[in-house]
């Protein structure tokens, strides 16, 4: 039998699990959610579930796949032959994501690829065939918007809409499944090589990015929101809720991608220390990543903002019989009043021209995903001095994260298949060539629909049956032995007390929830964009989009029941051979 690699040290382990769960979110979702939860009073239920659910979770799936030595699959079998299923739809759920992960991966390399021009093409908008102006859509729109949209998805306008392939598209998805493959193409020894860089330097980025925002302009104005709380957002139970999902995702809790990293583990390695480092470096990073997104945030508030005052400048300049000096940016609201109150009939004339310049509003417009990463850095990049040169630091960057969090993903799935000996390399074809189908037009809708439903319900359910399995079917007891003979000493009481009661009771509680408001919600919509608004507009999904997404939501946790249904008719099944057998084996006794 082939041994089993291991990871060449601890500190390969460790960086793998860092550049797997630092990731996009901690970049666009964790500062989504801070603006959208009252900044700063975010990071009190936020830190709180990170020590009820995020960091024993973590701990335990760790545990599991050192102690097996096995991915998701066997591990989980060796437990109980019922069990597998577990295992099975934790590999089942982490396919779903490398099928669209690796699309953020390409558009990442689209966007560093065009970042090597004189002009940021997301800068200005392209002139029309006639050249006698901007096209419309784009001046409906803004230029990054219409780069977005256009340029890189070429959307179009419902997902009941489609249209062929982006080849530009389909080209940089290639390039990045080839990468993948290449990084993981030797197992353990190539990935333990590669994550020393893709854990490492998005932490240099970052930390340039921090030196560069908080001088730009109205950097402060972002930072001051993030830290400044609102309390009152303490008593919404979203608040929680999302605090609760941040820690759970971000962390990679589920997928199989801990428990086949901890398998190449030496048995007697320290996991319980790793695991709460590792914790702590993810969380830290999110905080960090808050602090460098709310600087640019300020930036791009405080330039829309100066813009707009400058547009009221110039127009009641254009209007009214002023000294051009007299109205500055910095008096433009004390003129409005002198004027309304001077000129009241010659005011009402433009008053519905007038733009409500207002900071703080700037700065509550939430965004998440990709419009964050791809749209609001770009317009915050193109104003900055030099812009070609953050342009490509920063996609480099998120190029790094996304690659680094593949990995994981993809060892998911690899690290059970290989004990079936099956080949990479047919895995991370599979995934290609059913991945490009979110490179054609109405491909963004459908990665909408897995990046939305692929996963929740299914990692919830999971990990709210590794929790109960191990606490009440393997046994408390029993694991506690486990983890003294591979560490020397038994978990503390606070680890048995998330494990048997904490964290099953918080992931009811979310599984329950997810239910409650799916059904609730009515049906599912999404953001189409319409080129005639220059936005996007919500549509509910057509009948097929919400079959396809109830089967997403029911195809990975219906692995659990249907393996164990099949472990017992095979048992059953023997049984019954077995008494059949019975009289012959009697008789060759007599």
């Amino acid at each position: 039998m082939e041994k089993r690699p291991n990871w060449e040290s601890p500190i390969q382990f460790v960086l793998a699990c860092v550049s797997y769960a630092v990731g996009l979110g901690n970049v666009w979702r964790f500062p989504y959610l801070c603006q959208m939860h009252g900044g700063g009073g975010f990071l009190i239920p936020y830190l709180i579930m990170l020590l009820l659910e995020g960091v024993p979770l973590f701990y335990l799936e760790l545990a599991i796949g050192q102690k097996m030595s096995r991915g998701s699959i066997g591990a989980w079998t060796a437990i109980s032959p019922y069990l597998g299923g577990v295992g099975l739809a934790s590999v089942v759920t982490s396919l779903y994501l490398c099928l669209y992960y690796n699309i953020i991966n390409a558009w990442s390399f689209w966007y560093l690829f065009h970042s090597f021009q004189s002009v940021l093409p997301w800068a200005e908008c392209p002139i029309n065939s006639n050249r006698t102006g901007p096209i419309e859509e784009c001046e409906r729109a803004t230029p990054t918007q219409y780069f977005f949209f256009r340029e890189t998805l070429n959307i179009s306008p419902s997902i009941e809409e489609n249209g062929g392939i982006h080849t530009g598209q389909a080209m940089c998805l290639l390039l990045a499944w080839m990468i993948t493959y290449l990084f993981i193409v030797r197992g353990v020894k190539s990935t333990g090589k590669v994550v020393y860089f893709t854990a490492t330097f998005p932490y240099v980025v970052l930390f340039i990015y921090l030196i560069r925002g908080i001088t730009l302009q109205g950097a402060f104005n972002g930072i001051k929101y993030m830290f400044i709380p609102k309390m009152e957002q303490l008593a919404n139970p979203n608040t929680w809720i999302n605090a609760a999902t941040q820690i759970f995702f971000s962390l990679g809790l589920g997928f199989g991608s801990l428990i086949a990293f901890a398998s190449y583990n030496h048995y007697n390695n320290n996991f319980e220390r790793q695991a709460i480092i590792v914790s702590m470096i993810n969380s830290g990073t999110s905080i960090f990543a808050s602090i460098v997104t709310f600087a640019i945030y300020g930036f791009k508030a405080t330039v829309n903002y100066e813009n707009c005052l400058e547009r009221v400048r110039l127009l009641l300049l254009n209007t009214f019989n002023i000294a051009e000096d007299s109205i500055t940016n910095d008096n433009v609201f004390t003129w409005i009043e002198k004027l309304n109150t001077t000129y009241p009939v010659q005011f009402a004339e433009i008053e519905n021209q007038l733009e409500a310049c207002d900071l703080e509003s700037e700065l509550n417009t939430a965004v998440e995903g990709a419009g964050l990463a791809f749209i609001v850095y770009s317009e915050a990049i193109k104003n900055m001095p030099l812009p070609q040169l953050w342009s490509v630091l920063y996609f480099f960057m998120l190029l790094l994260l996304g690659m680094g969090s593949m990995l994981g993903n993809v060892t998911a799935i690899i690290t059970p298949l290989r004990d079936f000996k099956v080949l990479n390399g047919v895995v991370c074809l599979f995934c290609m060539l059913v991945g490009l189908s979110f490179t054609t037009t109405s491909g963004n809708y459908w990665f909408t629909i897995f990046n939305d439903y692929a996963a929740t319900f299914s990692l919830l359910f999971v990990v709210l049956i590794e929790v109960i399995t191990v606490s009440y079917i393997y046994g408390i007891r029993r694991f506690e032995k486990d983890i003294e003979d591979m560490l020397g000493h038994r978990p503390n009481w606070y680890w048995k007390i998330m494990w048997t009661i904490t964290s099953p009771l918080l992931l009811i509680f979310l599984f329950v929830t997810y239910i409650v408001n799916y059904i609730r919600g009515g049906t599912p919509t999404y953001q189409a964009w319409d080129k005639e608004l220059g936005k996007t507009v919500v549509k509910e999904y057509p009948i097929f989009g919400q079959i396809f997404i109830g089967l997403l939501l029911v195809s990975s946790v219906s692995c659990v029941p249907l393996t164990a249904l099949y472990v017992y008719c095979q048992k059953r099944k023997r049984g019954n051979h077995l008494k059949r057998a019975a009289p012959w084996l009697n008789c060759g006794t007599l």
